[in-house]
C-alpha cells in the first residue's frame, strides 16, 4: 500500500475519498455499484483507507449513509482501514453510536476511524431534536460518552439529551483502547477541542493554504496547553484533480466541482468557516486558489510535498469524484494519482 516515508523518518498514507453524492435523476443501485468498484481498485492500487461521509436531507443531491455503506466497503476492500469521516456526533444518542461503531470495528478486524465534528446544517439538528446553540454540548458529552462505553462494562451519566443508567457496549472496539479519533473543525475553537478531545485534528477540506498554516499554530499551542504531543497521524482531506496541464484540469474537473460547491454554498458551509476564509460562493478559479490541489501530476505532487512540509500532514485523503461526473474519468484518475502522482511524491520525500 502507499505508505511513503517522509522526512525526519515519518511516513504517509494516502486515502480516497468516496463521498458518494449524485444529482436528482441518478440511477443510485448504478452508482452504487461504481463505487464499489472505486473502492476494489482503491485496494488494488495500494491506497490506505476509504473515507465516508455523512449528510442528511441532502437535496438537491442524493447521497448514501454513512455506516452501512462503510459496512459494505469492509468487505469489497479487505485491506483498507474505514474512516467514518465525519459522524455529525451532536445528532445522535451515544449508545446506539458506540454499538455501531463498534461493531463495524470488530466486522472489519479493527479497521475503524471514527471521525466527529459538530454539523453546521440547521434541517439536520431540527430533525434530529437539537439547534445549533446545542451543538457544542451535545458534541462534548456524546464524545465523553462513547469512550467510555468503549472502556468501561457499565456507564452512569446524566447528560442535557441522555441518560445513561449502568448502561455497556458489551461488544467492544477490537482497537485498543479504542479506534483513533480524528475530530473535524473549521473554525479555531473547533481546532482548540480536537487538541483537547480527540486523537488528531482532521485538518477539513475547504480552507485556504494560508489560513491551514495559521491554524496548525492554533493546535499546536492547544496541544501544549492541554499537555498532549503532536500526534502520530495528522490527517487532511482535498479535492484533487490531475490532467496533462493545470488548464486541462481545470477546464475538465470545473463542471463537476462546481456544483458540489454551490451546493455547499447554498447550504451554509461558509459560515462553519473561519473569518477571512468564508466565501465559498466565488468564482471558480478564485475558489480552487490554494484550497484544492488541481494540475499536472508534477503540480499535484509539489503541492501534496508542500502539506507535508509546512504542516506536517502524513495521512492525505483525496477527493476525485463530484457530481455529474462519469465512472470512466474518476477510474483514470485513480490510476493517475497511483502511477504517476504518488511516486513523485515518494521521489520528493
Amino acid at each position: 500500500r502507499f505508505e511513503i516515508f517522509a522526512l525526519g523518518g515519518g511516513s504517509m498514507d494516502f486515502g480516497l475519498m468516496l463521498r458518494g453524492q449524485f444529482e436528482q435523476g441518478e440511477d443510485m443501485g448504478v452508482r452504487f455499484g461504481e463505487l464499489m468498484e472505486q473502492a476494489r481498485l482503491a485496494n488494488e492500487l495500494g491506497f490506505a483507507s476509504i473515507t465516508k461521509g455523512s449528510h442528511y436531507s441532502a437535496y438537491p443531491l442524493q447521497d448514501f449513509q454513512q455506516l452501512p455503506f462503510l459496512a459494505r466497503v469492509a468487505a469489497e476492500a479487505p485491506d483498507l482501514r474505514l474512516n467514518a469521516g465525519i459522524v455529525l456526533l451532536s445528532l445522535h444518542k451515544p449508545l446506539d453510536l458506540a454499538e455501531q461503531l463498534a461493531s463495524i470495528d470488530v466486522m472489519s478486524g479493527g479497521r475503524l476511524i471514527f471521525g466527529a465534528g459538530l454539523g453546521y446544517r440547521e434541517v439536520e439538528f431540527r430533525a434530529f431534536g437539537s439547534t445549533q446553540k446545542e451543538r457544542v454540548k451535545r458534541f462534548e458529552e456524546n464524545l465523553e460518552a462513547v469512550k467510555r462505553l468503549w472502556t468501561e462494562e457499565k456507564v452512569s451519566m446524566k447528560a442535557s439529551h441522555f441518560e445513561l443508567i449502568e448502561a455497556s457496549c458489551p461488544m467492544k472496539p477490537i482497537q485498543k483502547p479504542h479506534p483513533p479519533i480524528w475530530i473535524g473543525a473549521n473554525s479555531d475553537p473547533g481546532i482548540r477541542r480536537a487538541a483537547q478531545m480527540g486523537d488528531c485534528w482532521y485538518i477539513n477540506p475547504h480552507n485556504r493554504l494560508d489560513t491551514t498554516l495559521r491554524q496548525i499554530d492554533v493546535y499546536r499551542r492547544a496541544l501544549d496547553e492541554y499537555g498532549k504531543p503532536f500526534p502520530q497521524e495528522l490527517p487532511m482531506r482535498r479535492e484533487v484533480f490531475v490532467a496533462p496541464t493545470r488548464a486541462d484540469a481545470i477546464r475538465i474537473c470545473k463542471p463537476f466541482l462546481e456544483i458540489k460547491y454551490k451546493v455547499y454554498h447554498q447550504w451554509g458551509q461558509d459560515k462553519a468557516m473561519p473569518e477571512g476564509d468564508n466565501d465559498l460562493g466565488m468564482e471558480f478559479e478564485e475558489l480552487i486558489r490554494d484550497r484544492f490541489l488541481i494540475g499536472s501530476p508534477d503540480e499535484v505532487s509539489e503541492q501534496i510535498l508542500t502539506l507535508s512540509q509546512d504542516i506536517g500532514v502524513n495521512h492525505f485523503i483525496m477527493s476525485v469524484q463530484w457530481p455529474g461526473m462519469p465512472q470512466s474519468l474518476v477510474l483514470d484518475t485513480m490510476h493517475i494519482l497511483a502511477e504517476e502522482v504518488l511516486p513523485k511524491v515518494r521521489q520528493g520525500m
